[in-house]
């Protein structure tokens, strides 16, 4: 099984753990991690920006990505919502297999 990080941010924890909670009940991922706030700092529409967000990393098949990916859309309030994956690599064996029975195998 092929696993991946997926890296998302919300505008708040409101946002964020409305996002974590539909992808866990959905099996779409083992676990969401919601992190502190941050400051991020952004170019957008050619004005300089910053934001307060909460970012959240997603761990998930890769199979299963696409689904993960439009979920998130689904659910997220920005225009333009970061949405980026990191293939593990490596990783405790146990921990995989886990992360592997928590989500779906195949969707449809």
């Amino acid at each position: 099984m092929s696993a991946l990080i997926v890296i998302t941010n919300a505008p708040d924890r409101d946002v964020a753990l409305k996002i974590a909670r539909a992808l866990v009940e959905r099996k779409l991922a083992a676990c969401v991690n919601i992190l502190a706030e941050c400051t991020s700092v952004y170019r957008w529409q050619g004005r300089l920006e910053t934001a307060a967000e909460v970012p959240l990393l997603i761990k998930t098949r890769a199979a299963i990505y696409p689904e993960v990916e439009a979920a998130i859309r689904s659910l997220h309030p920005y225009e333009l919502p970061e949405i980026v994956a990191v293939p593990i690599e490596r990783g405790l064996p146990d921990y995989l297999e886990w992360l592997g029975a928590a989500t779906v195998t195949e969707i449809g």
